[in-house]
């Protein structure tokens, strides 16, 4: 039978629902389940929360959130993280992946805050209902910016965060950043959903995908080559997001930021696609990174891609090894029960 979640009221008023677990896209041991958020202008809202259980019985798990034009597909995030003893939950975002109904507008939203009640509605579900008393927080690019803003205005008893190239900063030099916000943010007042006019090669998506030059099988409905369009409500609500992380959070969980070493921007297919950041400015990550949280671990992953995780393997390795060092250091090791019963067997990439 459905569950309906204690939550914070969807748009609509009503609490969110809670379907049935059915076996995911992703096939077994992925389960997933819907949660109805009520409707918007648009008609009605879903996300989707993913699930991969771990071996035996835990009181650990990590919630995942995906970034722009993206959606959960990473296997082997999913796979690190079960094998350390943590149950997996990821969410797919209202209007993003599993998430995505044919009457949206895919990303669509005016304020970051749209999405608190789906959020709200998973760690409700992973702690209260699944019983999980360790919850580290995970997420890449616009997720991260996402997540730090949500666990900061909602309170979230997190254990920690791991921010995969966070989106911190609008890509560009300052003057563009300073008088486009100014311009993004008056046309959003008049027209929200006007599209904003950008080039997008598609060389990102391919480089992942392993039908052109990737490693990777993803949905190219769900993560299209081009990206979806990006409209000035959505936008304005990012830069307003950005600015209130640029004042400081002083979130109290310790955090982990990684980043690749550069930013290139190919104009061609060619190595820097497999070796560099080309969706965002790893010198803003690094700048904004200590505005999170008062303790802030900021790592360097020589080689990595925008997302660090879908890396080549020695690069995401590495990730992965910084991971496990800084859990082992500011959550396991800060739960002594925790780290008793679930022990660290991961097995890093070669």
């Amino acid at each position: 039978m459905p569950h309906r979640a204690d939550t914070e009221a969807a748009r609509d008023g009503a609490s969110p629902v809670v379907g049935p677990a059915v076996e995911d896209v992703l096939g077994a041991p992925y389960t997933s389940e819907t949660i109805e958020l009520g409707s918007d202008d648009e008609g009605e809202v879903v996300a989707t929360l993913v699930k991969r259980p771990t071996h035996g019985e835990t009181n650990c798990a990590v919630l995942h959130v995906h970034g722009f034009a993206d959606y959960f597909f990473h296997t082997e995030l999913a796979e690190w993280w079960t094998d350390r003893g943590y149950t997996f939950y990821a969410l797919d975002l209202r209007k993003y992946g599993r998430s995505i109904r044919p009457h949206q507008t895919p990303s669509y939203i005016d304020d970051l805050t749209d999405y608190y009640p789906e959020l709200d509605t998973a760690l409700r579900l992973i702690t209260e209902r699944d019983g999980h008393e360790v919850v580290v927080g995970s997420a890449h690019s616009t997720g991260g910016l996402i997540l730090p803003l949500w666990a900061k205005d909602q309170g979230a008893d997190l254990a920690g965060l791991v921010l995969n190239s966070p989106w911190f900063d609008l890509r560009g030099p300052w003057m563009f950043r300073s008088l486009g916000t100014r311009v993004i943010n008056r046309v959003a007042e008049r027209r929200p959903r006007r599209m904003i006019p950008r080039s997008v090669n598609g060389f990102y998506v391919r480089s992942l995908h392993r039908d052109y030059d990737g490693e990777w099988d993803f949905n190219l409905d769900w993560k299209p080559l081009r990206s979806w369009p990006v409209y000035a409500g959505w936008l304005s609500a990012v830069r307003r997001g950005h600015a209130r992380l640029h004042s400081g959070l002083g979130l109290r969980m310790p955090t982990l930021v990684l980043a690749s070493d550069r930013t290139t921007l190919p104009m061609e297919m060619n190595e820097d696609l497999f070796t560099s950041d080309v969706v965002l400015d790893v010198e803003q990550i690094r700048r904004w990174a200590p505005s999170v949280a008062r303790h802030v671990t900021s790592v360097v992953v020589e080689g990595a891609i925008h997302d660090v995780v879908l890396s080549r393997p020695e690069a995401r390795g590495v990730a992965y090894d910084e991971m496990g060092r800084w859990l082992r250091a500011y959550v396991e090791d800060g739960s002594a029960d925790e780290v008793e019963t679930h022990p660290v067997t991961a097995q890093l990439p070669a």
